[in-house]
């Protein structure tokens, strides 16, 4: 061990050159090494000065440790500040920790950490992790914010020493990878292949194929993140293991990016990062993803599947087990986070033999060893093992493998294990511990201990499967005598759920639509089960009850196409069969769609003489014909409006008073208009309807501006966007963004009324919506206003400038242009 190595709390400085192959070329070799030299010695010169040790070097990076936090930032300092009027820009990056030193140096998560923290910088810039910051202070240090690193942890808060300027960090700025729970191990060779196929041009789908359990997931995953600077707008991936439904794919993309009207046309020229996880049993969408590529120049997809996709352009890597080495490693990683004395023997490299060298069959005999020794491990393998693997002669060899691990695992348990193993399978996308209590009669010792096996997975406050180990655990269920009970339970558990959430949406209840949100999966499996077991009053009930979820999520093509089957499959006239009507009315593609199943709808309920179902239908009448007879569509908001007064729903009447009010407008009734709008926001303020209050407050703004009153209508603009940035509503902040426009057109401030429309209407792209959408008419308006002050080069480059203005700063223009 080097005695010269500090120990205890230490701080890594580590350093790299950016650009040196470049920088080779434009020097030549002789005058680029005169320079490596030079900035080497430099390097080293503050190291000492300042009580680093250096720890190793790799081509130009130093690895350097300081017994001090505030050693490691004098020595950052000193180097950057002597290397300032050279050619090489070199970024570093600084972390603090306690990592164990052993003979062959540091080891632990801290050392990768600050590597990382190096990996996001550029050149010239000195970046410092929280936990050296908390060790000098800030002072001196400017706060970029919480980043994730490539290594997929969580986000992490990260200083820069001085307040010099830099581009943004090259962190996982636009993603939705989700956080990995244990370091990545192994993969020496297929990593670098992976990120090497990305990285070709010529390669738009790359499939990962190989059985379950071998890795493809997190490999993919760690790739995607390595190669995140090639795509500006973000690598995005979209989880399929609990999809059956194959037209649900695009779906489930649209909703990961946040598309509201149309995946390809929200994509449209993007550069982006598609990966689709587990999409072995939506197989049949393979050409949906393939007209999506044709359709988007610059989208690239990567795919985890059993199988490849069989389409035009696919590249396939097919994933191996992991190197014999490799493989070691793993079980040795895992087994030592349940059991951090555990000491490697020979018997571990036969049980990896033994077991392929499969990741998740590694993963499930590793969690054994709290109980058992390694060798009592592989003494049990090697007996079960033959006989499992006798079976499924149709599954490919280290298929079955995997399989009589999983069964293995599960023959392990004990008895009341087996049981809640066995029933958690009803979930699909996992539960919460309420639900696996109610449905799978479960006690938190026995899930604790199944999520110690290995075959529970646990994230934040939800339990799941990965859905290898969930396919077994349901051919179980199949064979469980109760089966049928766990079902019913699962299915009046999600019911239940979504018929209590759903007159309190329009209270713009966030807390529910996350929920819902969070159990989409389990609503669809409820949802499949009904209408394959011909439960057709059930189906129209639960899809009649997920509407306006539906409805405020985007996710409208899906709830479309479940409201159509579900009242197409019974005519009978019951309350639940209302309710869907008026549901397929409010999401139908078209207006004539749109107003026969509103019809149907306030006839049944009439018949039924549900009053609030009847003022419901009367909303959705009146929606319909918004498009083609503005005064019919007044006449039925206000009749609808009356009926939820009568049935004391509030929040139901301010939806409809805010249609109401937009009728009268149109219709040329501006006062009328105007006096309900201010109305309408008195009570969604009493009622703490922030949606609501948002919306119309935009509304009177432009009252306000067509009446030249821009002092008054200024400030309701402002807390319009606050509401509608705090509400998460892409597309109603794009709207604001383009009142301000409007506002600065009224002014005179047309050069900055470019950019800033330029901006609301990329962030309405961005959303997946065209801003035309919104108001055609008025926009046409602002346009040839903005166009007769400015010539065809000034508004060009306006309109360019604004491309990419986000919205905060677009409102931060206006309020700069008209303060």
């Amino acid at each position: 061990m080097r005695p010269d190595l500090p120990s205890g709390t230490v701080t890594f400085l580590f350093t790299d050159i950016e650009g040196s192959t470049k920088l080779l070329h434009e020097l030549g070799a002789e005058k680029y090494g005169e320079a490596l030299a030079e900035h080497r010695r430099i390097l080293r010169d503050a190291f000492v000065a300042h009580g680093g040790v250096e720890v190793d070097t790799q081509g130009d990076a130093f690895f350097v440790a300081f017994p001090t936090a505030p050693g490691a930032l004098g020595a950052a300092a000193a180097a950057t500040t002597a290397l300032a009027n050279g050619p090489i820009r070199v970024r570093m990056g600084i972390h603090s920790g306690t990592p164990h030193l052993t003979q062959e140096g540091y080891v632990g998560e801290d050392v990768h950490r600050a590597a990382r923290i190096a990996a996001v910088g550029h050149g010239a810039q000195v970046l410092v992790s929280a936990s050296a910051a908390a060790l000098v202070g800030t002072d001196g240090l400017t706060n970029l914010g919480e980043h994730r690193l490539k290594d997929l942890t969580a986000p992490e808060r990260i200083y820069q020493l001085d307040a010099e300027q830099f581009p943004p960090l090259k962190s996982l700025h636009q993603s939705n990878l989700p956080i990995a729970s244990t370091p990545f191990v192994g993969r020496e060779k297929e990593f670098p292949e992976v990120v090497g196929l990305l990285s070709q041009d010529r390669i738009r789908l790359l499939t990962l194929t190989g059985p379950g359990g071998t890795g493809k997931t997190r490999l993919a995953m760690q790739a995607a993140a390595a190669v995140s600077e090639r795509y500006p707008h973000g690598v995005w991936w979209v989880p399929l293991a609990a999809l059956r439904a194959s037209e649900l794919v695009l779906e489930a993309a649209a909703l990961a990016l946040g598309a509201k009207d149309g995946l390809a046309e929200h994509i449209g020229d993007r550069s982006l990062l598609l990966l689709f996880d587990n999409f072995e049993q939506v197989v049949e969408a393979a050409p949906d993803v393939a007209a999506l590529l044709a359709a988007c120049p610059n989208l690239e997809i990567l795919v985890t599947s059993r199988e490849p996709l069989h389409v035009t352009g696919e590249q396939e890597y097919p994933v191996p087990p992991l190197a014999h080495e490799e493989g070691v490693g793993f079980f040795l990683a895992r087994a030592r986070a349940v059991k951090p004395d555990f000491e490697v023997d020979d018997t571990v490299s036969e049980i990896c033999r033994r077991l392929d060298d499969l990741p998740l069959a590694l993963e499930l005999a590793a969690a054994r060893v709290k109980a058992l020794t390694s060798g009592q491990i592989l003494e049990r393998l090697e007996r079960r093992l033959p006989l499992l693997t006798g079976g499924a002669r149709d599954l490919p060899e280290r298929q079955r493998t995997l399989r009589a691990t999983i069964e293995w695992s599960y023959d392990l348990l004990a008895g009341e294990e087996q049981g809640l193993f066995v029933r958690l399978a009803v979930f699909a996308g996992g539960c919460t511990l309420d639900a696996a209590e109610e449905i799978a009669e479960a006690d938190l010792d026995t899930l604790q201990s199944l999520v110690d096996k290995s075959l529970v997975r646990r994230s934040d406050e939800r339990f799941w499967m990965l859905e290898t180990v969930r396919e077994y655990a349901a051919e179980r269920l199949d064979e469980l005598p109760g089966a049928d009970e766990v079902r019913r339970r699962h299915t009046e558990h999600f019911l239940a759920l979504a018929e209590d959430a759903e007159p309190e949406l329009p209270a713009d209840r966030r807390d529910l639509l996350e929920r819902l949100q969070q159990e989409h999966d389990n609503l669809r499996a409820v949802l499949d089960r009904a209408e394959a077991a011909g439960e057709t009053q059930l189906a129209q009930r639960l899809s009649g009850a997920l509407t306006r979820f539906w409805m405020m999520t985007g996710q409208v093509a899906e709830g479309r196409r479940r409201l159509e089957s579900a009242v197409a499959a019974d005519a009978r006239p019951t309350p639940a069969r209302a309710k869907a009507l008026t549901g397929a009315s409010m999401l139908a593609a078209d207006a004539e769609t749109s107003r026969a199943r509103a019809e149907e709808a306030l006839a049944l309920e009439r018949e039924l003489n549900d009053e609030r179902g009847i003022a419901a239908a009367l909303l959705a009448l009146g929606s319909a014909y918004s498009y083609t007879d503005m005064t019919k569509a007044a006449e039925l908001y206000e009749e609808s409006a009356r009926g939820f007064l009568e049935a004391d729903d509030q929040h139901h009447a301010l939806i409809v008073n805010r249609g109401l009010a937009w009728a009268y407008i149109n219709l040329g009734d501006r006062e009328r208009g105007r006096a309900l709008h201010k109305e309408n926001l008195r009570l969604a303020r009493a009622l703490s309807n922030e949606r609501i209050e948002a919306i119309t407050l935009g509304a009177l703004a432009m009252h306000a501006v067509e009446e030249g009153d821009l002092e008054q209508a200024l400030p309701m603009l402002t807390e319009s966007h606050r509401l509608h940035v705090k509400l998460n509503e892409p597309f109603q902040t794009a709207c604001d963004v383009l009142r301000h426009a409007a506002l600065l057109a009224a002014s005179g401030n047309v050069q900055t009324a470019a950019r800033v429309l330029s901006s609301a209407d990329a962030l309405a792209e961005e959303s997946g919506t065209d801003l035309r959408s919104w108001d055609r008419e008025f926009i046409d308006e602002l346009n040839r206003t903005i166009r007769e002050r400015l010539d065809d080069h000034a508004f060009a480059e306006a309109w360019e400038q604004g491309r990419s203005l986000s919205a905060d700063r677009a409102v931060a223009l206006a309020l700069d242009a008209l303060s």
